[in-house]
């Protein structure tokens, strides 16, 4: 039955057309389950099979004088049954239908964003792969570090979303579960045969145990990897802001014909979605936190859980569809500044290899704090008068009583950090 609920747009399947057709599925699975018990006649299940239906706007309109949504539904479907409608929700509460109906809409949403993270993915892949051995700067703490290179920046977003992608998939199966076992959950007005029944047709397991409600940590949980995926898309997009600033530039977003940057300056060009991505990952790291806050509900049930979810769970999956679909765009349009990026690792006038060069010492029976000292102070001399590094080094008498032209030559060369980026690609699961 699932597959009826699949619709491209994600936003459709919390539509209330969406949602009453699967509370109506679940009620006449249930009929249909307790006919096989016996419990119904056949011929009223049949009725209800063929007569049973719902006017989302006729349910609105009831449900402004009852003030409940599962009475108002029933009694709509109740008007196009007749007398067979007494055996419509049998022994179940307005949980059993609501908590089902939300496990099927979840997992119907979690299969559509699996598929956007595999998009994802792939964009990020090809990326990967094609700037692999294109050396820039590694920094840390915002300052010129050791050389890296462009493809390992992309292999490791590749290899976070895949950890993105498992931990989803957890997720999803966590939700996919479903109850109908009546008012406190001990199956004293209906059968647990009912529930497996019902869940089976709907394509989720039955949960171990229950009260009125399945157990929001489930849904905490769902939640809390739609954060960490947002979350990494706000890592990501900070990147590419920090190396889109006017001084760095070596990746920039795609700028396009007849796009604006600003009202007052001609001029700019910015990273608006990147900034748009990051600000949208705050929203679905708060919607977690009123999550977590549902899981502590009074006794068997309270519905204090109820109006929170049916703001965060459409809005959270909705918004990371869209994040997602955004950021493959943002990817497979990335524009890379390869002569930006050369220039930026040049800055420092060779400093990017002080640590070699310390290590070189070391290995030529230097004491470390000695050698650490010298290849400091040298370095500092660049800083500060920006000459070349390499220069600084061969000029220095005690260097020099250690390395000889050719092996300084030697430590100035990016090949080096190049020399592991296959293994770690292999590690990665990058071919």
């Amino acid at each position: 039955m699932i597959p009826r609920y699949s619709r491209k747009e994600i936003s459709d399947i919390w539509s209330d057309e969406s949602k009453f057709r699967i509370w109506l599925d679940i009620e006449i699975l249930a009929t249909e389950a307790q006919t096989k018990l016996k419990l119904v006649p056949v011929k009223s299940f049949q009725n209800i099979k063929k007569n049973a239906k719902f006017n989302v706007a006729k349910i609105l309109k009831i449900e402004e004088e009852v003030k409940h949504d599962v009475i108002a539904f029933l009694t709509n479907v109740g008007e196009n049954v007749g007398l067979d409608s007494r055996f419509i929700h049998l022994g179940m509460t307005s949980s059993d239908v609501i908590d089902t109906a939300l496990s099927v809409q979840m997992k119907l949403a979690g299969e559509i964003i699996a598929k956007d993270l595999i998009e994802v993915n792939k964009s990020l892949l090809k990326k990967a792969k094609k700037y692999k051995y294109l050396t820039m700067i590694g920094r840390t703490h915002g300052v010129h570090a050791e050389p890296i290179t462009l493809g390992l920046k992309f292999a490791l977003w590749y290899d976070e979303m895949n950890r993105n992608i498992e931990r989803w998939k957890r997720a999803v199966e966590g939700i996919s579960v479903g109850q109908i076992s009546g008012a406190v959950g001990t199956y004293e007005h209906i059968s647990p045969e009912v529930e497996k029944f019902v869940c089976k047709k709907l394509g989720l397991k039955t949960t171990k145990i229950s009260t009125q409600i399945l157990q929001r940590d489930r849904h905490a949980e769902y939640m809390s990897a739609l954060a960490i995926i947002a979350s990494s898309i706000e890592k990501f997009t900070s990147e590419i802001r920090h190396l889109q600033k006017t001084e760095t530039l070596e990746l920039e977003e795609y700028f396009s014909s007849g796009q604006k940057g600003s009202s007052a300056m001609p001029h700019k060009k910015n990273p608006i979605t990147c900034e748009r991505l990051s600000g949208m990952a705050r929203i679905i790291r708060g919607n977690t936190l009123a999550a977590y806050e549902n899981i502590p509900l009074w006794h068997e049930r309270d519905i204090s859980h109820s109006s929170v979810e049916r703001v965060i769970l459409p809005d959270s999956t909705i918004l990371i569809d869209y994040m997602l679909y955004q950021f493959a765009r943002l990817i497979d349009n990335l524009v890379v500044s390869e002569n930006n990026i050369k220039q930026n690792l040049e800055l420092t006038h060779g400093l990017v290899f002080s640590q070699t060069v310390l290590l070189k010492l070391i290995d030529k029976k230097m004491k470390r704090e000695q050698a650490y000292k010298i290849v400091q102070t040298v370095a500092m001399k660049c800083w500060k008068e920006k000459i070349s590094f390499y220069k600084l080094l061969s000029e220095d008498s005690e260097v020099r009583k250690y390395l000889n032209e050719k092996e300084l030559k030697e430590i100035f060369n990016y090949d080096k950090s190049r020399k592991n980026v296959d293994f770690i690609f292999r590690r990665v699961g990058i071919k």
